[in-house]
């Protein structure tokens, strides 16, 4: 089981890391105006968005939903923190969809934020990753 955590693990900070950056390419995409750096960044972000975010958050279910089903639920399902942080989790595939949403809208060229938009987007993971790790190590409830 050690295999599947660290399993788990590693591809849950593959999908934080482009959860981090995706958001910062956004930012940066929005203050461009020449069609070289906006051309850069659709590539950058397209890449970023299904060849690392995607298969680490699919990665990340996967492993997560097999120590689900192979230990944890039994020993862990009377407490909160389990249902907490899968509704955390849940929340944050809606965080990423939102961020293909973004990245489409930058790859037709019809953006409609600006780029302090996308810097509070940015925060958003954080507050996803204080939640989800505090109640997996600290179980709180």
């Amino acid at each position: 089981m050690l295999w599947l955590k660290a399993l788990h693990l590693i591809f849950m900070v593959t999908w934080f890391a482009g959860l981090f950056y995706l958001p910062r390419l956004f930012v940066y995409h929005a203050m461009s105006s020449d069609a070289i750096s906006i051309e850069r960044f659709k590539v950058m972000e397209r890449k970023l968005y299904f060849g690392i975010m995607t298969p680490g958050m699919v990665a990340t279910w996967i492993f997560g939903l097999w120590m689900l089903h192979s230990y944890a639920w039994e020993l862990y399902s009377g407490g909160g923190w389990l249902h907490a942080k899968l509704t955390l989790l849940v929340l944050l595939v809606v965080y990423h969809v939102f961020c293909g949403v973004w990245l489409l809208d930058f790859q037709h060229d019809r953006n409609r934020h600006s780029h302090v938009y996308y810097r509070w987007m940015n925060e958003v993971p954080v507050l996803f990753l204080l939640g989800i790790v505090i109640l997996a190590v600290v179980k709180p409830f």
